[in-house]
C-alpha cells in the first residue's frame, strides 16, 4: 500500500491505540474474583488467550513493519533546500528550536541591569551583556526564517512524497 509519512504516522497512532486497548481489555480479564457463594462461570470475563495473543502479535507484526518503512523512508528521503535526510531534519529542527530559544532570550536581556545583593554592602552591583544586541537580533531573525523554512519543507513532504507499506 502506498501511503504519505503523515498517513502512515497516523496508521501507526491507531494501531498502537488498538493494542493498547487489547492491552487493557487482557489486564481486566484475564484473572477475576469470585466470591464463595458465586458460581465462578457466572462472573468469568470473556478471555481467550491464545485469541488475544494472536490478535497482539498481529498488531506487533504491523507495527514493526509501518515503522520499519518510515524509518527507511526517513533516511532515503532527502528534503530540498536543505541537502538533509528526513531523519537529520528530526535532529536539525529541535536543534534551531532551541537555538531560537536560547536568543529569544538573549536578545531581550538588558544592556545593565542592578543586580540584588544578598548581604547589605555599600556597593552596587550591575550586570552587564557581553555581546552586540544587533548579532543576536540579526541571528535570531535568520534562525527564525530557517526553522520555519525548515518545518515548511518538512512538512510538505510528509503530505506529498508517498512510499510502499505492506501492513
Amino acid at each position: 500500500m502506498l501511503l504519505t509519512s503523515k498517513d502512515a504516522n497516523k496508521m501507526l497512532k491507531q494501531l498502537n491505540e488498538e493494542l493498547s486497548s487489547l492491552q487493557r481489555n487482557e489486564d481486566n480479564s484475564m484473572r477475576f474474583v469470585a466470591a464463595t457463594i458465586e458460581n465462578k462461570e457466572d462472573v468469568r470475563p470473556d478471555y481467550d488467550y491464545r485469541d488475544m495473543r494472536q490478535k497482539m502479535d498481529e498488531l506487533e507484526r504491523k507495527i514493526i513493519r509501518l515503522k520499519h518503512a518510515i524509518n527507511l523512508f526517513n533516511t532515503r528521503t532527502i528534503v530540498p533546500g536543505f541537502d538533509m535526510t528526513i531523519d537529520e531534519m528530526l535532529i536539525y529542527i529541535p536543534q534551531l528550536y532551541a537555538k531560537k530559544l536560547k536568543l529569544s532570550h538573549m536578545k531581550d536581556y538588558p544592556k545593565m541591569e542592578r543586580t540584588l545583593q544578598q548581604y547589605s554592602t555599600n556597593l552596587i552591583n550591575y550586570t552587564y551583556i557581553n555581546f552586540d544586541t544587533d548579532d543576536v537580533q540579526e541571528d535570531y531573525r535568520k534562525t527564525d526564517d530557517e526553522l520555519s523554512k525548515a518545518q515548511i519543507a518538512l512538512d510538505k513532504i510528509n503530505v506529498s512524497e508517498t512510499f510502499e507499506v505492506e501492513v
